[in-house]
C-alpha cells in the first residue's frame, strides 16, 4: 500500500497504542493522561480489540518513544504526589480530525477492517452517530480528503457490506483484501451482517420476533428437558445445580435469555436458587404463567447485575442467548456475564456450531425476521480464555434427528478464578 504523504506510516504496535490513547481520552477522561501501565492495560484488554495482544512494558515504552519522536504523543507529569510520567496523544489535533472522523479512526486502529454497521455499534461511546447513513457519509468524506484517511475494501463473497480500513499504516489482518486484488473465497457468510442496520435495529427484530412466537415457542419447548429427551443437556444442568448447592460454591444462579423459563425451572427443581431474565416481555409473561413459583424478570444480558442476595452469581447460563449477536459483540457480551460471577462461579454457554448466519422468515407458523449466528468452538473458547476464566471444558454434539435438529451444538463451561 502506498502511504499518503503527510500521514504517519504506523506499525501495528503504534496503531494499537495510539488507538488506546484516543479511546481512553474520550471514554475515561478521569484517568487521562495515561501512565505506561495504563497504556499497557488499555492495549491488552480482551474486549474491543482485534487481535488481542500481550504487550509488555518494554514494548510499550519503545512504542511511546517512537511516537513521541514523530510528535504523535507528548509527555506530561502528574501534578501532585509522586511524580509519574504520563502520555497524551497529539495526532488528532495535528491533523484536525473532527469528532466523527476521530471516532471512526480510533475503532479502525483498534479493530482493523470493519463494515459501516459494525462501526456504528462500536463508536457509540466515542461519537453519537444517529444511524448507519451518517457513518457512511463520514467514511466517504474521509476517503476523499486530502490526503485520504480511509479506503473501502472490495466486497468478499456473501458479504452484504464493504469493509473499510484506515490509511495510517498497514492493516495486517486476514480479513483485509489489498486494493487491486480479488477477495478469497471462504465458507459461511458475513456474520457481522446482522449489524447492517445497527445493534438497536437488530435488538428490536429479536424482541419482536420472539414476542410474536412466545406462546407457540413455549408450547413446543417447555417440556424438552423432560423424559430424557436431551440427556446431555440435563446432565450438564444437573452439574450446574450441584455446583450451586455445594456448600463450598453455593449461591444463586441466573439464566440470561431464559425464554419461557423451562431451563430456569429445571435448575430450581434440582435445588438451585435460580432466576431467569429475558429481553422479550412476552417470554417473561409465559415463564411467569407456566412456572409461577419461579423468579423471572425482563432484562438484558449485556447489563447483567450482581444478585441482591450474594456477592456474585454461582453460575451464569447463556443458554442459546448469544446466538443473535455478531462475533464482534461477543467479547463485550461475555465480559458482561463474567463480571458479576462470584469467585469460583461458572459461566455456561450454549450455541450453534458453524460459520454462517441463518435467517428465519417464518418460525412456529409466525412471520418473523430473525437471524441466527453460528460460532466455531475455537473462537468461543478463545473468547472465554481472554475473559480470564479457567478450567474450561467444551463439548460439541451432533443434531438429535428425532427432535428435528439440523445443527451441531456447542456447550462451554468455565470457572472464574
Amino acid at each position: 500500500m502506498n502511504q499518503p504523504a503527510d500521514l504517519p506510516d504506523l506499525t501495528a504496535e503504534e496503531q494499537r497504542v495510539l488507538g488506546a490513547l484516543l479511546e481512553k481520552e474520550v471514554t475515561v477522561p478521569g484517568s487521562y493522561p495515561m501512565s505506561v501501565n495504563a497504556v499497557i492495560t488499555a492495549c491488552n484488554q480482551t474486549s474491543s480489540r482485534e487481535p488481542v495482544t500481550s504487550y509488555d512494558e518494554a514494548t510499550v515504552h519503545r512504542v511511546l518513544r517512537a511516537l513521541k519522536e514523530q510528535d504523535l504523543v507528548a509527555v506530561t507529569w502528574q501534578d501532585s504526589g509522586r511524580r509519574t510520567l504520563k502520555y497524551v496523544q497529539t495526532i488528532a489535533a495535528r491533523h484536525d480530525w473532527a469528532s466523527d472522523e476521530r471516532a471512526l479512526l480510533t475503532v479502525l486502529l483498534l479493530r482493523g477492517a470493519q463494515a459501516p454497521g459494525a462501526l456504528k455499534t462500536r463508536t457509540e461511546r466515542l461519537h453519537p452517530f444517529a444511524d448507519r447513513t451518517e457513518v457512511e457519509a463520514c467514511l466517504a468524506r474521509m476517503a476523499t480528503a486530502e490526503p485520504p484517511l480511509v479506503i473501502q475494501q472490495p466486497k468478499r463473497p456473501r458479504e452484504q457490506d464493504h469493509r473499510w480500513i484506515h490509511l495510517l499504516g498497514e492493516v495486517e489482518s486476514p480479513d483485509v483484501v489489498p486494493t487491486g486484488q480479488s477477495a478469497p473465497t471462504e465458507p459461511g457468510s458475513d456474520r457481522e451482517s446482522v449489524l447492517a442496520d445497527g445493534a438497536e435495529a437488530r435488538d428490536l427484530k429479536v424482541r419482536t420476533s420472539y414476542g410474536a412466537v412466545a406462546a407457540s415457542y413455549a408450547e413446543a419447548l417447555t417440556d424438552e428437558l423432560l423424559d430424557d429427551r436431551q440427556p446431555f443437556e440435563t446432565w450438564l444442568l444437573d452439574r450446574v445445580a450441584a455446583h450451586a448447592t455445594d456448600p463450598a460454591t453455593a449461591g444463586p444462579v441466573v439464566e440470561v435469555g431464559c425464554g419461557p423459563g423451562h431451563t430456569t425451572a429445571y435448575l430450581s427443581a434440582a435445588g438451585a436458587d435460580a432466576t431467569g431474565i429475558d429481553l422479550t416481555p412476552e417470554m417473561i409473561e409465559q415463564a411467569r404463567r407456566r412456572f409461577p413459583e419461579g423468579h423471572y424478570e425482563v432484562g438484558d444480558l449485556r447489563r447483567l447485575m450482581r444478585p441482591t442476595s450474594a456477592e456474585g452469581w454461582a453460575a451464569v447460563l447463556a443458554w442459546y442467548s448469544l446466538i443473535h449477536l455478531a462475533p464482534s459483540e461477543l467479547p463485550e457480551a461475555i465480559g458482561s456475564l463474567v463480571r458479576p460471577l462470584a469467585t469460583a462461579g461458572w459461566l455456561v454457554l450454549g450455541l450453534h456450531c458453524g460459520t454462517t448466519v441463518r435467517n428465519n422468515p417464518r418460525w412456529f407458523d409466525h412471520e418473523v425476521d430473525l437471524d441466527f449466528v453460528f460460532n466455531e468452538p475455537a473462537e468461543v473458547v478463545a473468547l472465554v480464555e481472554q475473559a480470564g476464566l479457567t478450567d474450561i471444558e467444551w463439548y460439541r454434539r451432533g443434531p438429535i434427528a428425532g427432535r428435528g435438529e439440523t445443527t451441531e451444538r456447542l456447550y462451554v463451561v468455565a470457572r472464574k478464578a
